[in-house]
């Protein structure tokens, strides 16, 4: 690590040092695949993280990346601008006091020379900028596509949108002071478009792609749909759904009660197709609630499929990677929860019915349509599924209600180009992998 010089104590030493700072569980996720990028880098830097929302689990899963000052696990987990009601909630809790709090430790570090790296919105680049450190910046949830597509600037269908637009970009005009600022040594986008309209602002911002595609890597072919002998083998092939209720409680517990509502008109309608259900469930959920869930529309707990086995051996197996998944059958379909094979659910599915946040742009980075329902909140309320609906496009399909989810998968399978459109729609939006590797090596080059 270097010389240590007394004056700011075991921070003070020769070499880089970067502080990452994240505001929220996706933001965590995304910095923790750049910073492990970085360790990887010949002259890696020394790093710490201060997660400005929630507990920041996800940087457990790095090695000599300590959390240097206080965290605290607020009761709108990060979406109070989906509610205004979770800010008030979040004061009550102390957010002010602990936003304070985590300001100090950010100076001091600055003061003793650490750079940043703001991952998330304003929030984190505030900081860094107030900070009076040098700094870069990851914007994982602004893009363009929010108020525009390639076409142009999106119908505004209410006081919010319209003020968006209004400002020209979806980075409003203090946030762009704050990417032009001489400290701000680099800024990464998500996408394409976004970095073209920031370059009109005069910021030189970089589309290194995005992280959240990063650790996706497609082991098996793509949807049938895509192939060139698409429609003998659709016929043949069972079909198959990824089930993303997200991962907040108790809120997934209410989305799952929706999904499975929906996923009984598929049952119903795609019988002949022996359809296939894949539940990719967060760790931090209980499998046991959902099961009773299932129980009670009807599933049956099936001991003789084996979920682990190669999905080549036999129509009734399905080649996850998790010795604890557990599999229900209803009349010709199968429906398997599993913990611990969120990528390969990811991989295997054709389509997704999804009430979560990250989780379905990665499917439709893969290039797979995904039908949501809107919830109940905090996150996946009407507000948050219909700017979801904006960021991805045409990948992106909203049921008003469960009920019209085979109708919506009967338009989507009966229209080839389509889902042509899906696929390329999803590359464009999404991006390639490999983003977490390419911001860690432009960091080390402007960081030195």
């Amino acid at each position: 690590m270097g010389v240590i010089v007394e004056t700011c104590g075991i921070w003070r030493g020769v070499g880089v040092k970067l502080l990452c700072l994240s505001n929220g569980h996706g933001e965590d996720i995304v910095a923790v695949r750049i910073l492990r990028s970085l360790q990887k880098q010949p002259a890696a830097p020394e790093i710490a993280a201060l997660p400005l929302v929630g507990l920041g689990q996800a940087y457990t899963k790095l090695d000599n990346v300590p959390i240097v000052g206080p965290v605290q696990a607020m009761p709108s987990g990060g979406f109070v601008y989906m509610d205004g009601g979770q800010l008030w909630q979040d004061l009550r809790s102390g957010l002010v006091r602990l936003t304070w709090q985590q300001f100090k430790v950010i100076r001091d570090r600055a003061r003793c020379g650490w750079t940043i790296l703001a991952v998330g919105d304003i929030l984190p680049l505030l900081l860094a900028w107030l900070s009076g450190a040098d700094y870069a910046f990851v914007g994982t949830s602004r893009s363009e596509y929010y108020i525009r597509d390639e076409s142009g600037v999106l119908e505004r269908r209410n006081w919010r949108e319209r003020f968006e637009s209004f400002w020209g970009s979806v980075y409003l005009p203090w946030e762009r002071a704050l990417l032009r600022s001489r400290r701000c040594k680099a800024v990464f986008v998500r996408d394409e478009l976004t970095a073209e309209k920031l370059e009109e602002f005069s910021i030189s911002a970089l589309n290194p792609g995005n992280p959240m595609m990063d650790d996706l890597d497609v082991e098996n072919p793509a949807p049938l749909f895509n192939r060139a002998d698409a429609e003998l083998e659709e016929m043949q092939r069972r079909l198959t759904f990824v089930l993303l209720p997200g991962s907040r409680t108790p809120e997934a517990y209410a989305n799952w009660q929706k999904i499975i509502v929906a996923i009984a008109g598929l049952v119903e309608s795609y019988r002949e197709k022996s359809p296939v259900f894949l539940g990719a469930i967060a760790p931090g959920l209980s499998l046991e609630l959902l099961r009773e869930t299932l129980e009670k529309y009807g599933w049956q707990a099936n001991s003789r499929i084996d979920a682990t086995a190669d999905a080549n051996a036999d129509a009734n197996t399905f080649g996850l990677r998790d010795s604890g998944a557990i599999a229900f059958t209803l009349d010709s379909a199968t429906l398997i929860l599993s913990q611990k094979s969120f990528v390969q659910c990811l991989q295997k599915a054709d389509l997704a019915i999804a009430m979560a946040g990250t989780a379905t742009e990665q499917f439709v980075g893969l290039g797979k349509p995904a039908i949501a329902i809107p919830g109940k909140g905090p996150q996946f309320t009407p507000a948050f599924a219909e700017a979801q609906s904006r960021l991805l496009g045409p990948s992106l399909i909203l049921a008003k209600r469960p009920r019209d989810i085979p109708a919506i998968v009967g338009q989507l399978l009966g229209d080839p180009d389509r889902l042509q459109l899906i696929a390329e729609n999803g590359d464009r939006r999404m991006g390639k992998p490999g983003a977490s590797n390419r911001i860690a090596a432009c960091l080390i080059e402007r960081l030195e």
